[in-house]
């Protein structure tokens, strides 16, 4: 009747327990421990510990007592008990280990041992609850038993901990993808809406500057035919300006159009490195240029693009004559005698790309100014039009590259299209 009493008792404690834990995702070692304390309290143990077991190692989860450092450590399960109990996949019961070691060595200090295997409900162990006493005993098949029942809870919990994990790791995967492709499709629709604003500017434009035009060709004709007369000197400075005024805006429209037409492109596959050089006497007898060194660096390598040659072509002529009017400006140094415009080609550190630099001195321009360079109409020269700069980054996107300009006093101006390279 007094055994009796002793197992209800027991059956009770364990009810309780078990009742008591309580996990919640992410909380798995402070669930763990109690489980271990537990199996400890119920079997009367001095020490028990959760493991898990991958690839041949094992690693304490959780323990009922405290063991400092050597919960972080990983051990070898190869000769110990709990290898035995992983391997077979079967509770181990040792009396006294020191009358029997065919299963493999306990910790040591202690001498009675009991071992669950963590089975979750799909697969193999992947752990143990390991009980050490200090002095040889028994283990009941309640207590076996009880053991057992901790064990299936503490796989179940490990289990859903790392289902958990992964289902983690998956959201974050899935929400970086989610806004990689929102972005995609953002950018997407900003380079639609541009193009069907362009195309209404283009062909608004159009109708604009031939309207434009013809009076203007006319009013051309007609000041050019007075300079066959006989002015005054006032009545000659007038005139002129007039023409420059003119022309300027003849200029202006001309740009206009180049800005708003869609970039239709003629590809082929040029050489830089040839390209550049057979361009150099064009560059040097610019009006701009006078006075100005232009240099070349050439790749160390053959560097080939796929792309429109003459609007590249216009792309360096309109970078080297901004670079040229730089170091030529008062501000600069008087006159731009010995200044140097260098252009240089190398390969980039991202792998098929090369960048065509473009460097000048001269005075640094605002960190403000900067990124206003490429919008429409923006200039900083007194008779600019402000549409250079913005017909280059047109025409660099629509070759796939990347367009930028640095500017400092130390290191000077120098202005990149970074292209993609071809074989």
């Amino acid at each position: 009747m007094f055994w009796k009493w002793l197992q209800w008792q027991q059956e009770r404690q364990t009810l309780e327990i078990l009742s008591s834990l309580s996990y919640r995702t992410g909380e798995l070692s402070s669930y763990l421990k109690e489980i271990a304390c537990g199996v400890s309290q119920l079997l009367g143990v001095d020490w028990s510990v959760v493991t898990l077991c991958q690839e041949g190692l094992e690693k304490v989860l959780a323990s009922s007592i405290d063991i400092g450092d050597a919960a972080d450590q990983t051990y070898s399960l190869h000769g110990s008990l709990t290898g035995t109990v992983v391997k077979t996949g079967q509770t181990l019961v040792v009396q006294n280990v020191r009358n029997c070691n065919d299963y493999g060595k306990a910790p040591e200090g202690y001498c009675a041992y009991l071992g669950v295997p963590l089975r979750p409900s799909h697969g193999e162990a992947i752990g143990t609850i390991c009980s050490f006493h200090k002095k040889p005993r028994k283990f009941a098949p309640v207590e076996i038993r009880i053991a057992e029942m901790f064990a299936e809870r503490a796989a179940t919990a490990i289990d859903n901990y790392y289902l958990y994990q992964q289902q983690r790791q998956f959201n974050e995967i899935l929400e970086d993808e989610v806004a990689k492709r929102t972005e995609e499709l953002r950018m997407a629709q900003a380079k639609l809406v541009e193009r069907e604003r362009l195309a209404a500017i283009g062909e608004f434009a159009a109708t604009i500057v031939h309207e434009i035009r013809n009076p203007l060709t006319t009013i051309k004709l007609g000041l050019n035919g007075f300079k066959r007369l006989d002015l005054s000197e006032l009545d000659r400075e007038r005139l002129y300006l007039s023409l420059d005024e003119a022309n300027r805006l003849e200029r202006l429209l001309r740009e206009i159009l180049l800005y708003a037409k869609p970039q239709a492109l003629n590809l082929t596959k040029i050489d830089l490195n040839k390209f550049i050089a057979e361009s150099l006497e064009t560059l040097r007898n610019m009006p701009e240029a006078m006075g100005c060194e232009i240099e070349f660096i050439p790749a160390s390598t053959g560097v080939k693009v796929i792309g429109d040659e003459d609007k590249l072509k216009q792309v360096l002529i309109n970078i080297v004559r901004n670079g040229c009017e730089a170091i030529c400006l008062p501000s600069a140094g008087a006159n731009a005698e010995g200044e140097t415009v260098t252009i240089k080609l190398e390969t980039c550190l991202v792998p098929d790309k090369v960048c065509l630099q473009i460097h000048n001195g001269g005075d640094p321009i605002p960190p403000e100014v900067l990124p206003k360079l490429t919008e429409p109409f923006y200039t900083t020269k007194a008779t600019g039009i402000g549409l250079g700069l913005a017909i280059v980054k047109r025409i660099i996107d629509a070759h796939g590259g990347e367009f930028c300009i640095q500017s400092s006093a130390d290191l000077g101006t120098t202005v990149s299209a970074i292209l993609p390279l071809v074989a």
